[in-house]
């Protein structure tokens, strides 16, 4: 018995022994098999990893960067991926807090897999918290793709992520693989990393980011589509809100704090960096356009031969715009032209002018017009070239309604219009255009090319070329300063002037009237002349030197125009950008010598290499004492002519009609030289402004010649494009950081030129009164 009780008994331990065996040998398979998964992972049987070299360079979309002249982002270029990355040092140490308190808490123990995190989800399922450590979830954004609902394909993927994030490990330090996941996740809004995101979301640089922005930030890592505050405000909130406990349950806050921030709303502070939003955008425009043609030239490639992406490559493109005075220019547009819309549309309803907002065209030249303005559309184009449809189903389609939203002053509106009366809606806006530059260096400070980018999108800075009138006055003037030696003080009979036939080229007799239709036939000096734009002074002056010097002038002066020597162009006849404009006027203001207007003064690369550095373009155009005597004549035209009303302190509850016409409370006592413009019909207003350091083009306009006011009252230069100036000019001297000159244009050394008309014994200037409207063409 005692045998069969011993027998029985090793045939017990000897069948648990086998199972012992089973499971250490299962368990060592199980090892085994995970070791060997592992390792042909790595291999790259289960699909291609990254090499050595691609993870010390890990290749990731950048944006590039434009950045102002004051270190403020003015916009981005870039297709899917809106990302500049920022270093470690760059990011608060709070954020970094909030990251692994929430996503990782044991980052520092780990070395890219966090064995208990894994332990804990495979026991739970996943129920108590995911086991992807911040490494792992870098890995899943830079190496990986989203696999498919298939069990084996995501355990294969996670795999993957593992080998992939013990390499990052060996490869990065911890600080570097925070920065890089920051700066990798997409936050939505276009905010791909976290420089984007927190410019976008709270309009800060990350290092400003306070606690509970970075919470909120931090939160959204876990699905920034699901937790973010326009889509579910109180889901973001509460999330946040749970960073904030994770971080007092870290000790990284106190139980106070905490509970403070949590009783914190959400304070969204948004700024979308999309192309068509956020300041300068027309010179955003301009400046992608610019970029596209330096990365075309086979002398700017990279070292490997290959040409630089604008949106793929991480270029930092460092330009002359100043943001705060690119913020006032624009501000001033938006604060002059609803006003000056508003009068114009009270002047067009159906009652007052039945072809609204045309004038002077009949029915059937207004057709026409429509039909040229249908053929140039985008609409149109696409239909045509894209879709290859047929003119006449073309031209049917712009006669269907269809759903759309358009511009008004008052914000923009969804409506129910065809393309055709669109276009109509459209031509009844009055556009702007506007450019500042610092004459000495030829930086371009502000560039407005018109009163909204998404809705009117042809720049009226360099695309668009006007007819300048009397803003080209100033150029004869000092050509014939430069001809003749003349003197400001010197003066010409108020008659009219006859250029006969075939004299200088000229096809036709050539007779100017003043803006009134009157001669007086006194004599009146050049600076009485040019302040009160008579056009009988410019016609004699052009008698006596001719247009061919005029011409050869205003060629140096950087107008690239086509300008024929014809007496006419004196008065203004000819087509030019504000951009020339400006440029020219600049020379004066600098003592004779052209500076060509910059944008661009250099480009890095990614890493900080220069690409490309400007260098000035300059020569001498007249001396600087013609220069100084053209500035003093153009003075005259603040002191007593049309630019005089910048000199009003007219009081703030002035009604709005007669700040549209004299101006709004400017009180500029420092020297000012300026040049108003109108054209013929009033289609176009213009003001030349300039300090010692600062010189601005204003235009106002309709699309076309016949949209424009009836009368010159409102449709003269002093009335439609003057106010912006000013209103520019005061915001740029109320900040004084910006260094916007009040003193007096310097005089040259040998001044032989008498600019002084107001001594004893010589000719005081005849002006008009100050509250006179003035007649400017």
């Amino acid at each position: 018995m005692a045998k069969k009780a011993v027998a029985k008994q090793k045939k017990g331990n000897n069948g648990f022994l086998k199972y012992i065996k089973w499971f250490w040998f299962l368990f060592a398979g199980a090892i085994g098999g995970a070791i060997l998964i592992f390792l042909l992972a790595s291999w790259g049987v289960f699909g291609k990893l990254p090499t050595f070299e691609v993870l010390e360079n890990p290749q990731t979309d950048l944006a590039s960067e434009i950045v102002s002249s004051d270190g403020k982002t003015l916009g981005k270029f870039y297709l899917d991926a809106n990302r500049t990355p920022v270093s470690f040092d760059e990011l608060p140490d709070h954020l970094v807090h909030a990251l692994i308190a929430t996503e990782d808490e044991r980052y520092y123990e780990h070395s890219g897999i966090d064995a208990r995190g894994t332990l804990r989800a495979l026991v739970y399922m996943g129920s108590k918290g995911g086991a992807s450590t911040i490494t792992q979830q870098l890995a899943k954004l830079l190496f990986t793709e989203r696999a498919s609902s298939n069990i084996v394909a995501r355990v294969i993927q996670k795999v993957k992520e593992w080998v992939i994030a013990v390499r990052l490990e060996k490869q990065y330090t911890k600080e570097e693989i925070v920065a890089m996941y920051l700066n990798q996740y997409d936050f939505g809004y276009n905010g791909d990393g976290i420089r984007s995101a927190a410019r976008i979301y709270f309009g800060k640089e990350p290092k400003d980011l306070n606690v509970q922005e970075s919470a909120m930030l931090v939160g959204m890592l876990k699905n920034s589509s699901l937790y973010n505050p326009f889509r579910r405000e109180q889901l973001t909130l509460d999330r946040r809100n749970t960073v904030l406990s994770q971080m007092e349950k870290n000790d990284l806050l106190t139980e106070t704090e905490k509970d403070s921030l949590q009783q914190i709303p959400l304070e969204i502070n948004f700024h979308p960096e999309s192309h068509r939003e956020g300041i300068a955008t027309y010179f955003r425009e301009y400046l992608r356009d610019w970029l596209k043609k330096w990365a075309g030239d086979p002398k700017n490639v990279k070292p490997d031969g290959e040409k630089y992406n604008i949106y793929l490559d991480g270029l930092t493109i460092y330009t002359t715009i100043d943001s705060r005075m690119q913020t006032y220019a624009e501000e001033a547009v938006h604060e002059h032209m609803p006003r000056l819309q508003a009068e114009f549309f009270h002047q067009n309803t159906p009652d007052r002018n039945k072809t609204a907002p045309f004038l002077g065209l009949t029915n059937e030249e207004i057709d026409n017009l429509l039909e040229r303005s249908m053929k140039q559309s985008e609409r149109w184009r696409h239909m045509k070239f894209d879709l290859k449809k047929k003119d006449e189903e073309i031209r049917a389609s712009f006669d269907k309604e269809i759903e759309m939203t358009v511009f008004s002053w008052e914000g923009e509106i969804d409506t129910l219009m065809t393309p055709l009366d669109s276009i109509r809606y459209y031509k009844k806006f009055l556009r702007t255009g506007m450019m500042s530059m610092e004459p000495q260096t030829g930086h371009v400070k502000a560039w407005v090319g018109g009163i909204d980018y998404r809705h009117f999108q042809y720049d009226q800075v360099k695309q668009g070329a006007r007819q300048v009138g009397s803003t080209f006055k100033p150029f004869v003037y000092a050509a014939a300063i430069d001809q003749l030696h003349l003197s400001p003080c010197d003066s010409l009979p108020d008659v009219q002037v006859c250029i006969e036939k075939d004299r200088f080229g000229n096809p036709e007799p050539w007779c100017p009237k003043n803006a009134d239709g009157k001669f007086s036939g006194e004599m009146v000096t050049l600076k009485s002349g040019l302040a009160n734009s008579k056009n009988s002074i410019t016609a004699g002056l052009m008698e006596k030197i001719g247009p061919q010097p005029v011409v050869n002038l205003v060629k140096k002066l950087g107008v690239q125009a086509e300008i024929p020597a014809v007496p006419s162009i004196g008065l203004g006849t000819p087509d030019i950008s504000i951009y020339d404009m400006v440029g020219a006027y600049g020379t004066f203001a600098n003592q004779g010598v052209y500076v060509k207007p910059v944008m661009v003064t250099r480009i890095e690369d990614k890493n900080g290499t220069v690409l490309y550095e400007y260098v000035p373009e300059t020569r001498d155009v007249v001396s600087d004492e013609v220069a100084y005597t053209t500035v003093k004549l153009m003075e005259g035209v603040t002191q007593g002519g049309s630019g005089t009303r910048l000199r009003h302190k007219w009081a703030t509850n002035t009604p709005v009609y007669k700040e549209v016409i004299t101006g709004y409370p400017y009180g500029f006592t420092n020297p000012i030289a300026g040049k108003t413009g109108t054209t013929d019909n009033q289609s176009d207003g213009w003001f030349m402004g300039m300090v010692p350091n600062l010189v601005t083009a204003v235009w106002v306009g309709g699309e076309d010649r016949s949209v424009h006011f009836r009368t010159i009252t409102y449709g003269q230069g002093a009335s439609m494009a003057l106010p912006i100036w000013g209103l520019y000019m005061r915001k740029c001297y109320e900040n004084e950081d910006l260094g916007v000159s009040k003193a007096a244009f310097k005089e040259p050394e040998e001044l032989t030129i008498r600019v002084d008309c107001n001594k004893a014994g010589e000719e005081g200037d005849q002006t008009k009164p100050e509250d006179e409207i003035d007649i400017d063409f």
